[in-house]
């Protein structure tokens, strides 16, 4: 069965994601241990979180 655009465009937005995931990985190894602790509570607090976002896909 063929995707619809919104199913194809949802995708594109995962794509998206996941390239930004790369950059933060790719920049990770240039900051100090006092930065990589503030990103990560920042990422930790983040709403909606990738994790949220999967769950309410799976409960969909």
């Amino acid at each position: 069965m063929p995707l619809s655009g919104e199913a194809i465009r949802t995708m594109n937005y995962v794509d998206d994601i996941s390239g930004t995931l790369r950059r933060i990985l790719a920049t990770l190894p240039t900051l100090t241990e006092d930065e990589r602790a503030r990103v990560s509570e920042y990422i930790g607090k983040s709403d909606p979180s990738y994790a949220s976002v999967v769950e309410a896909i799976k409960g969909a």
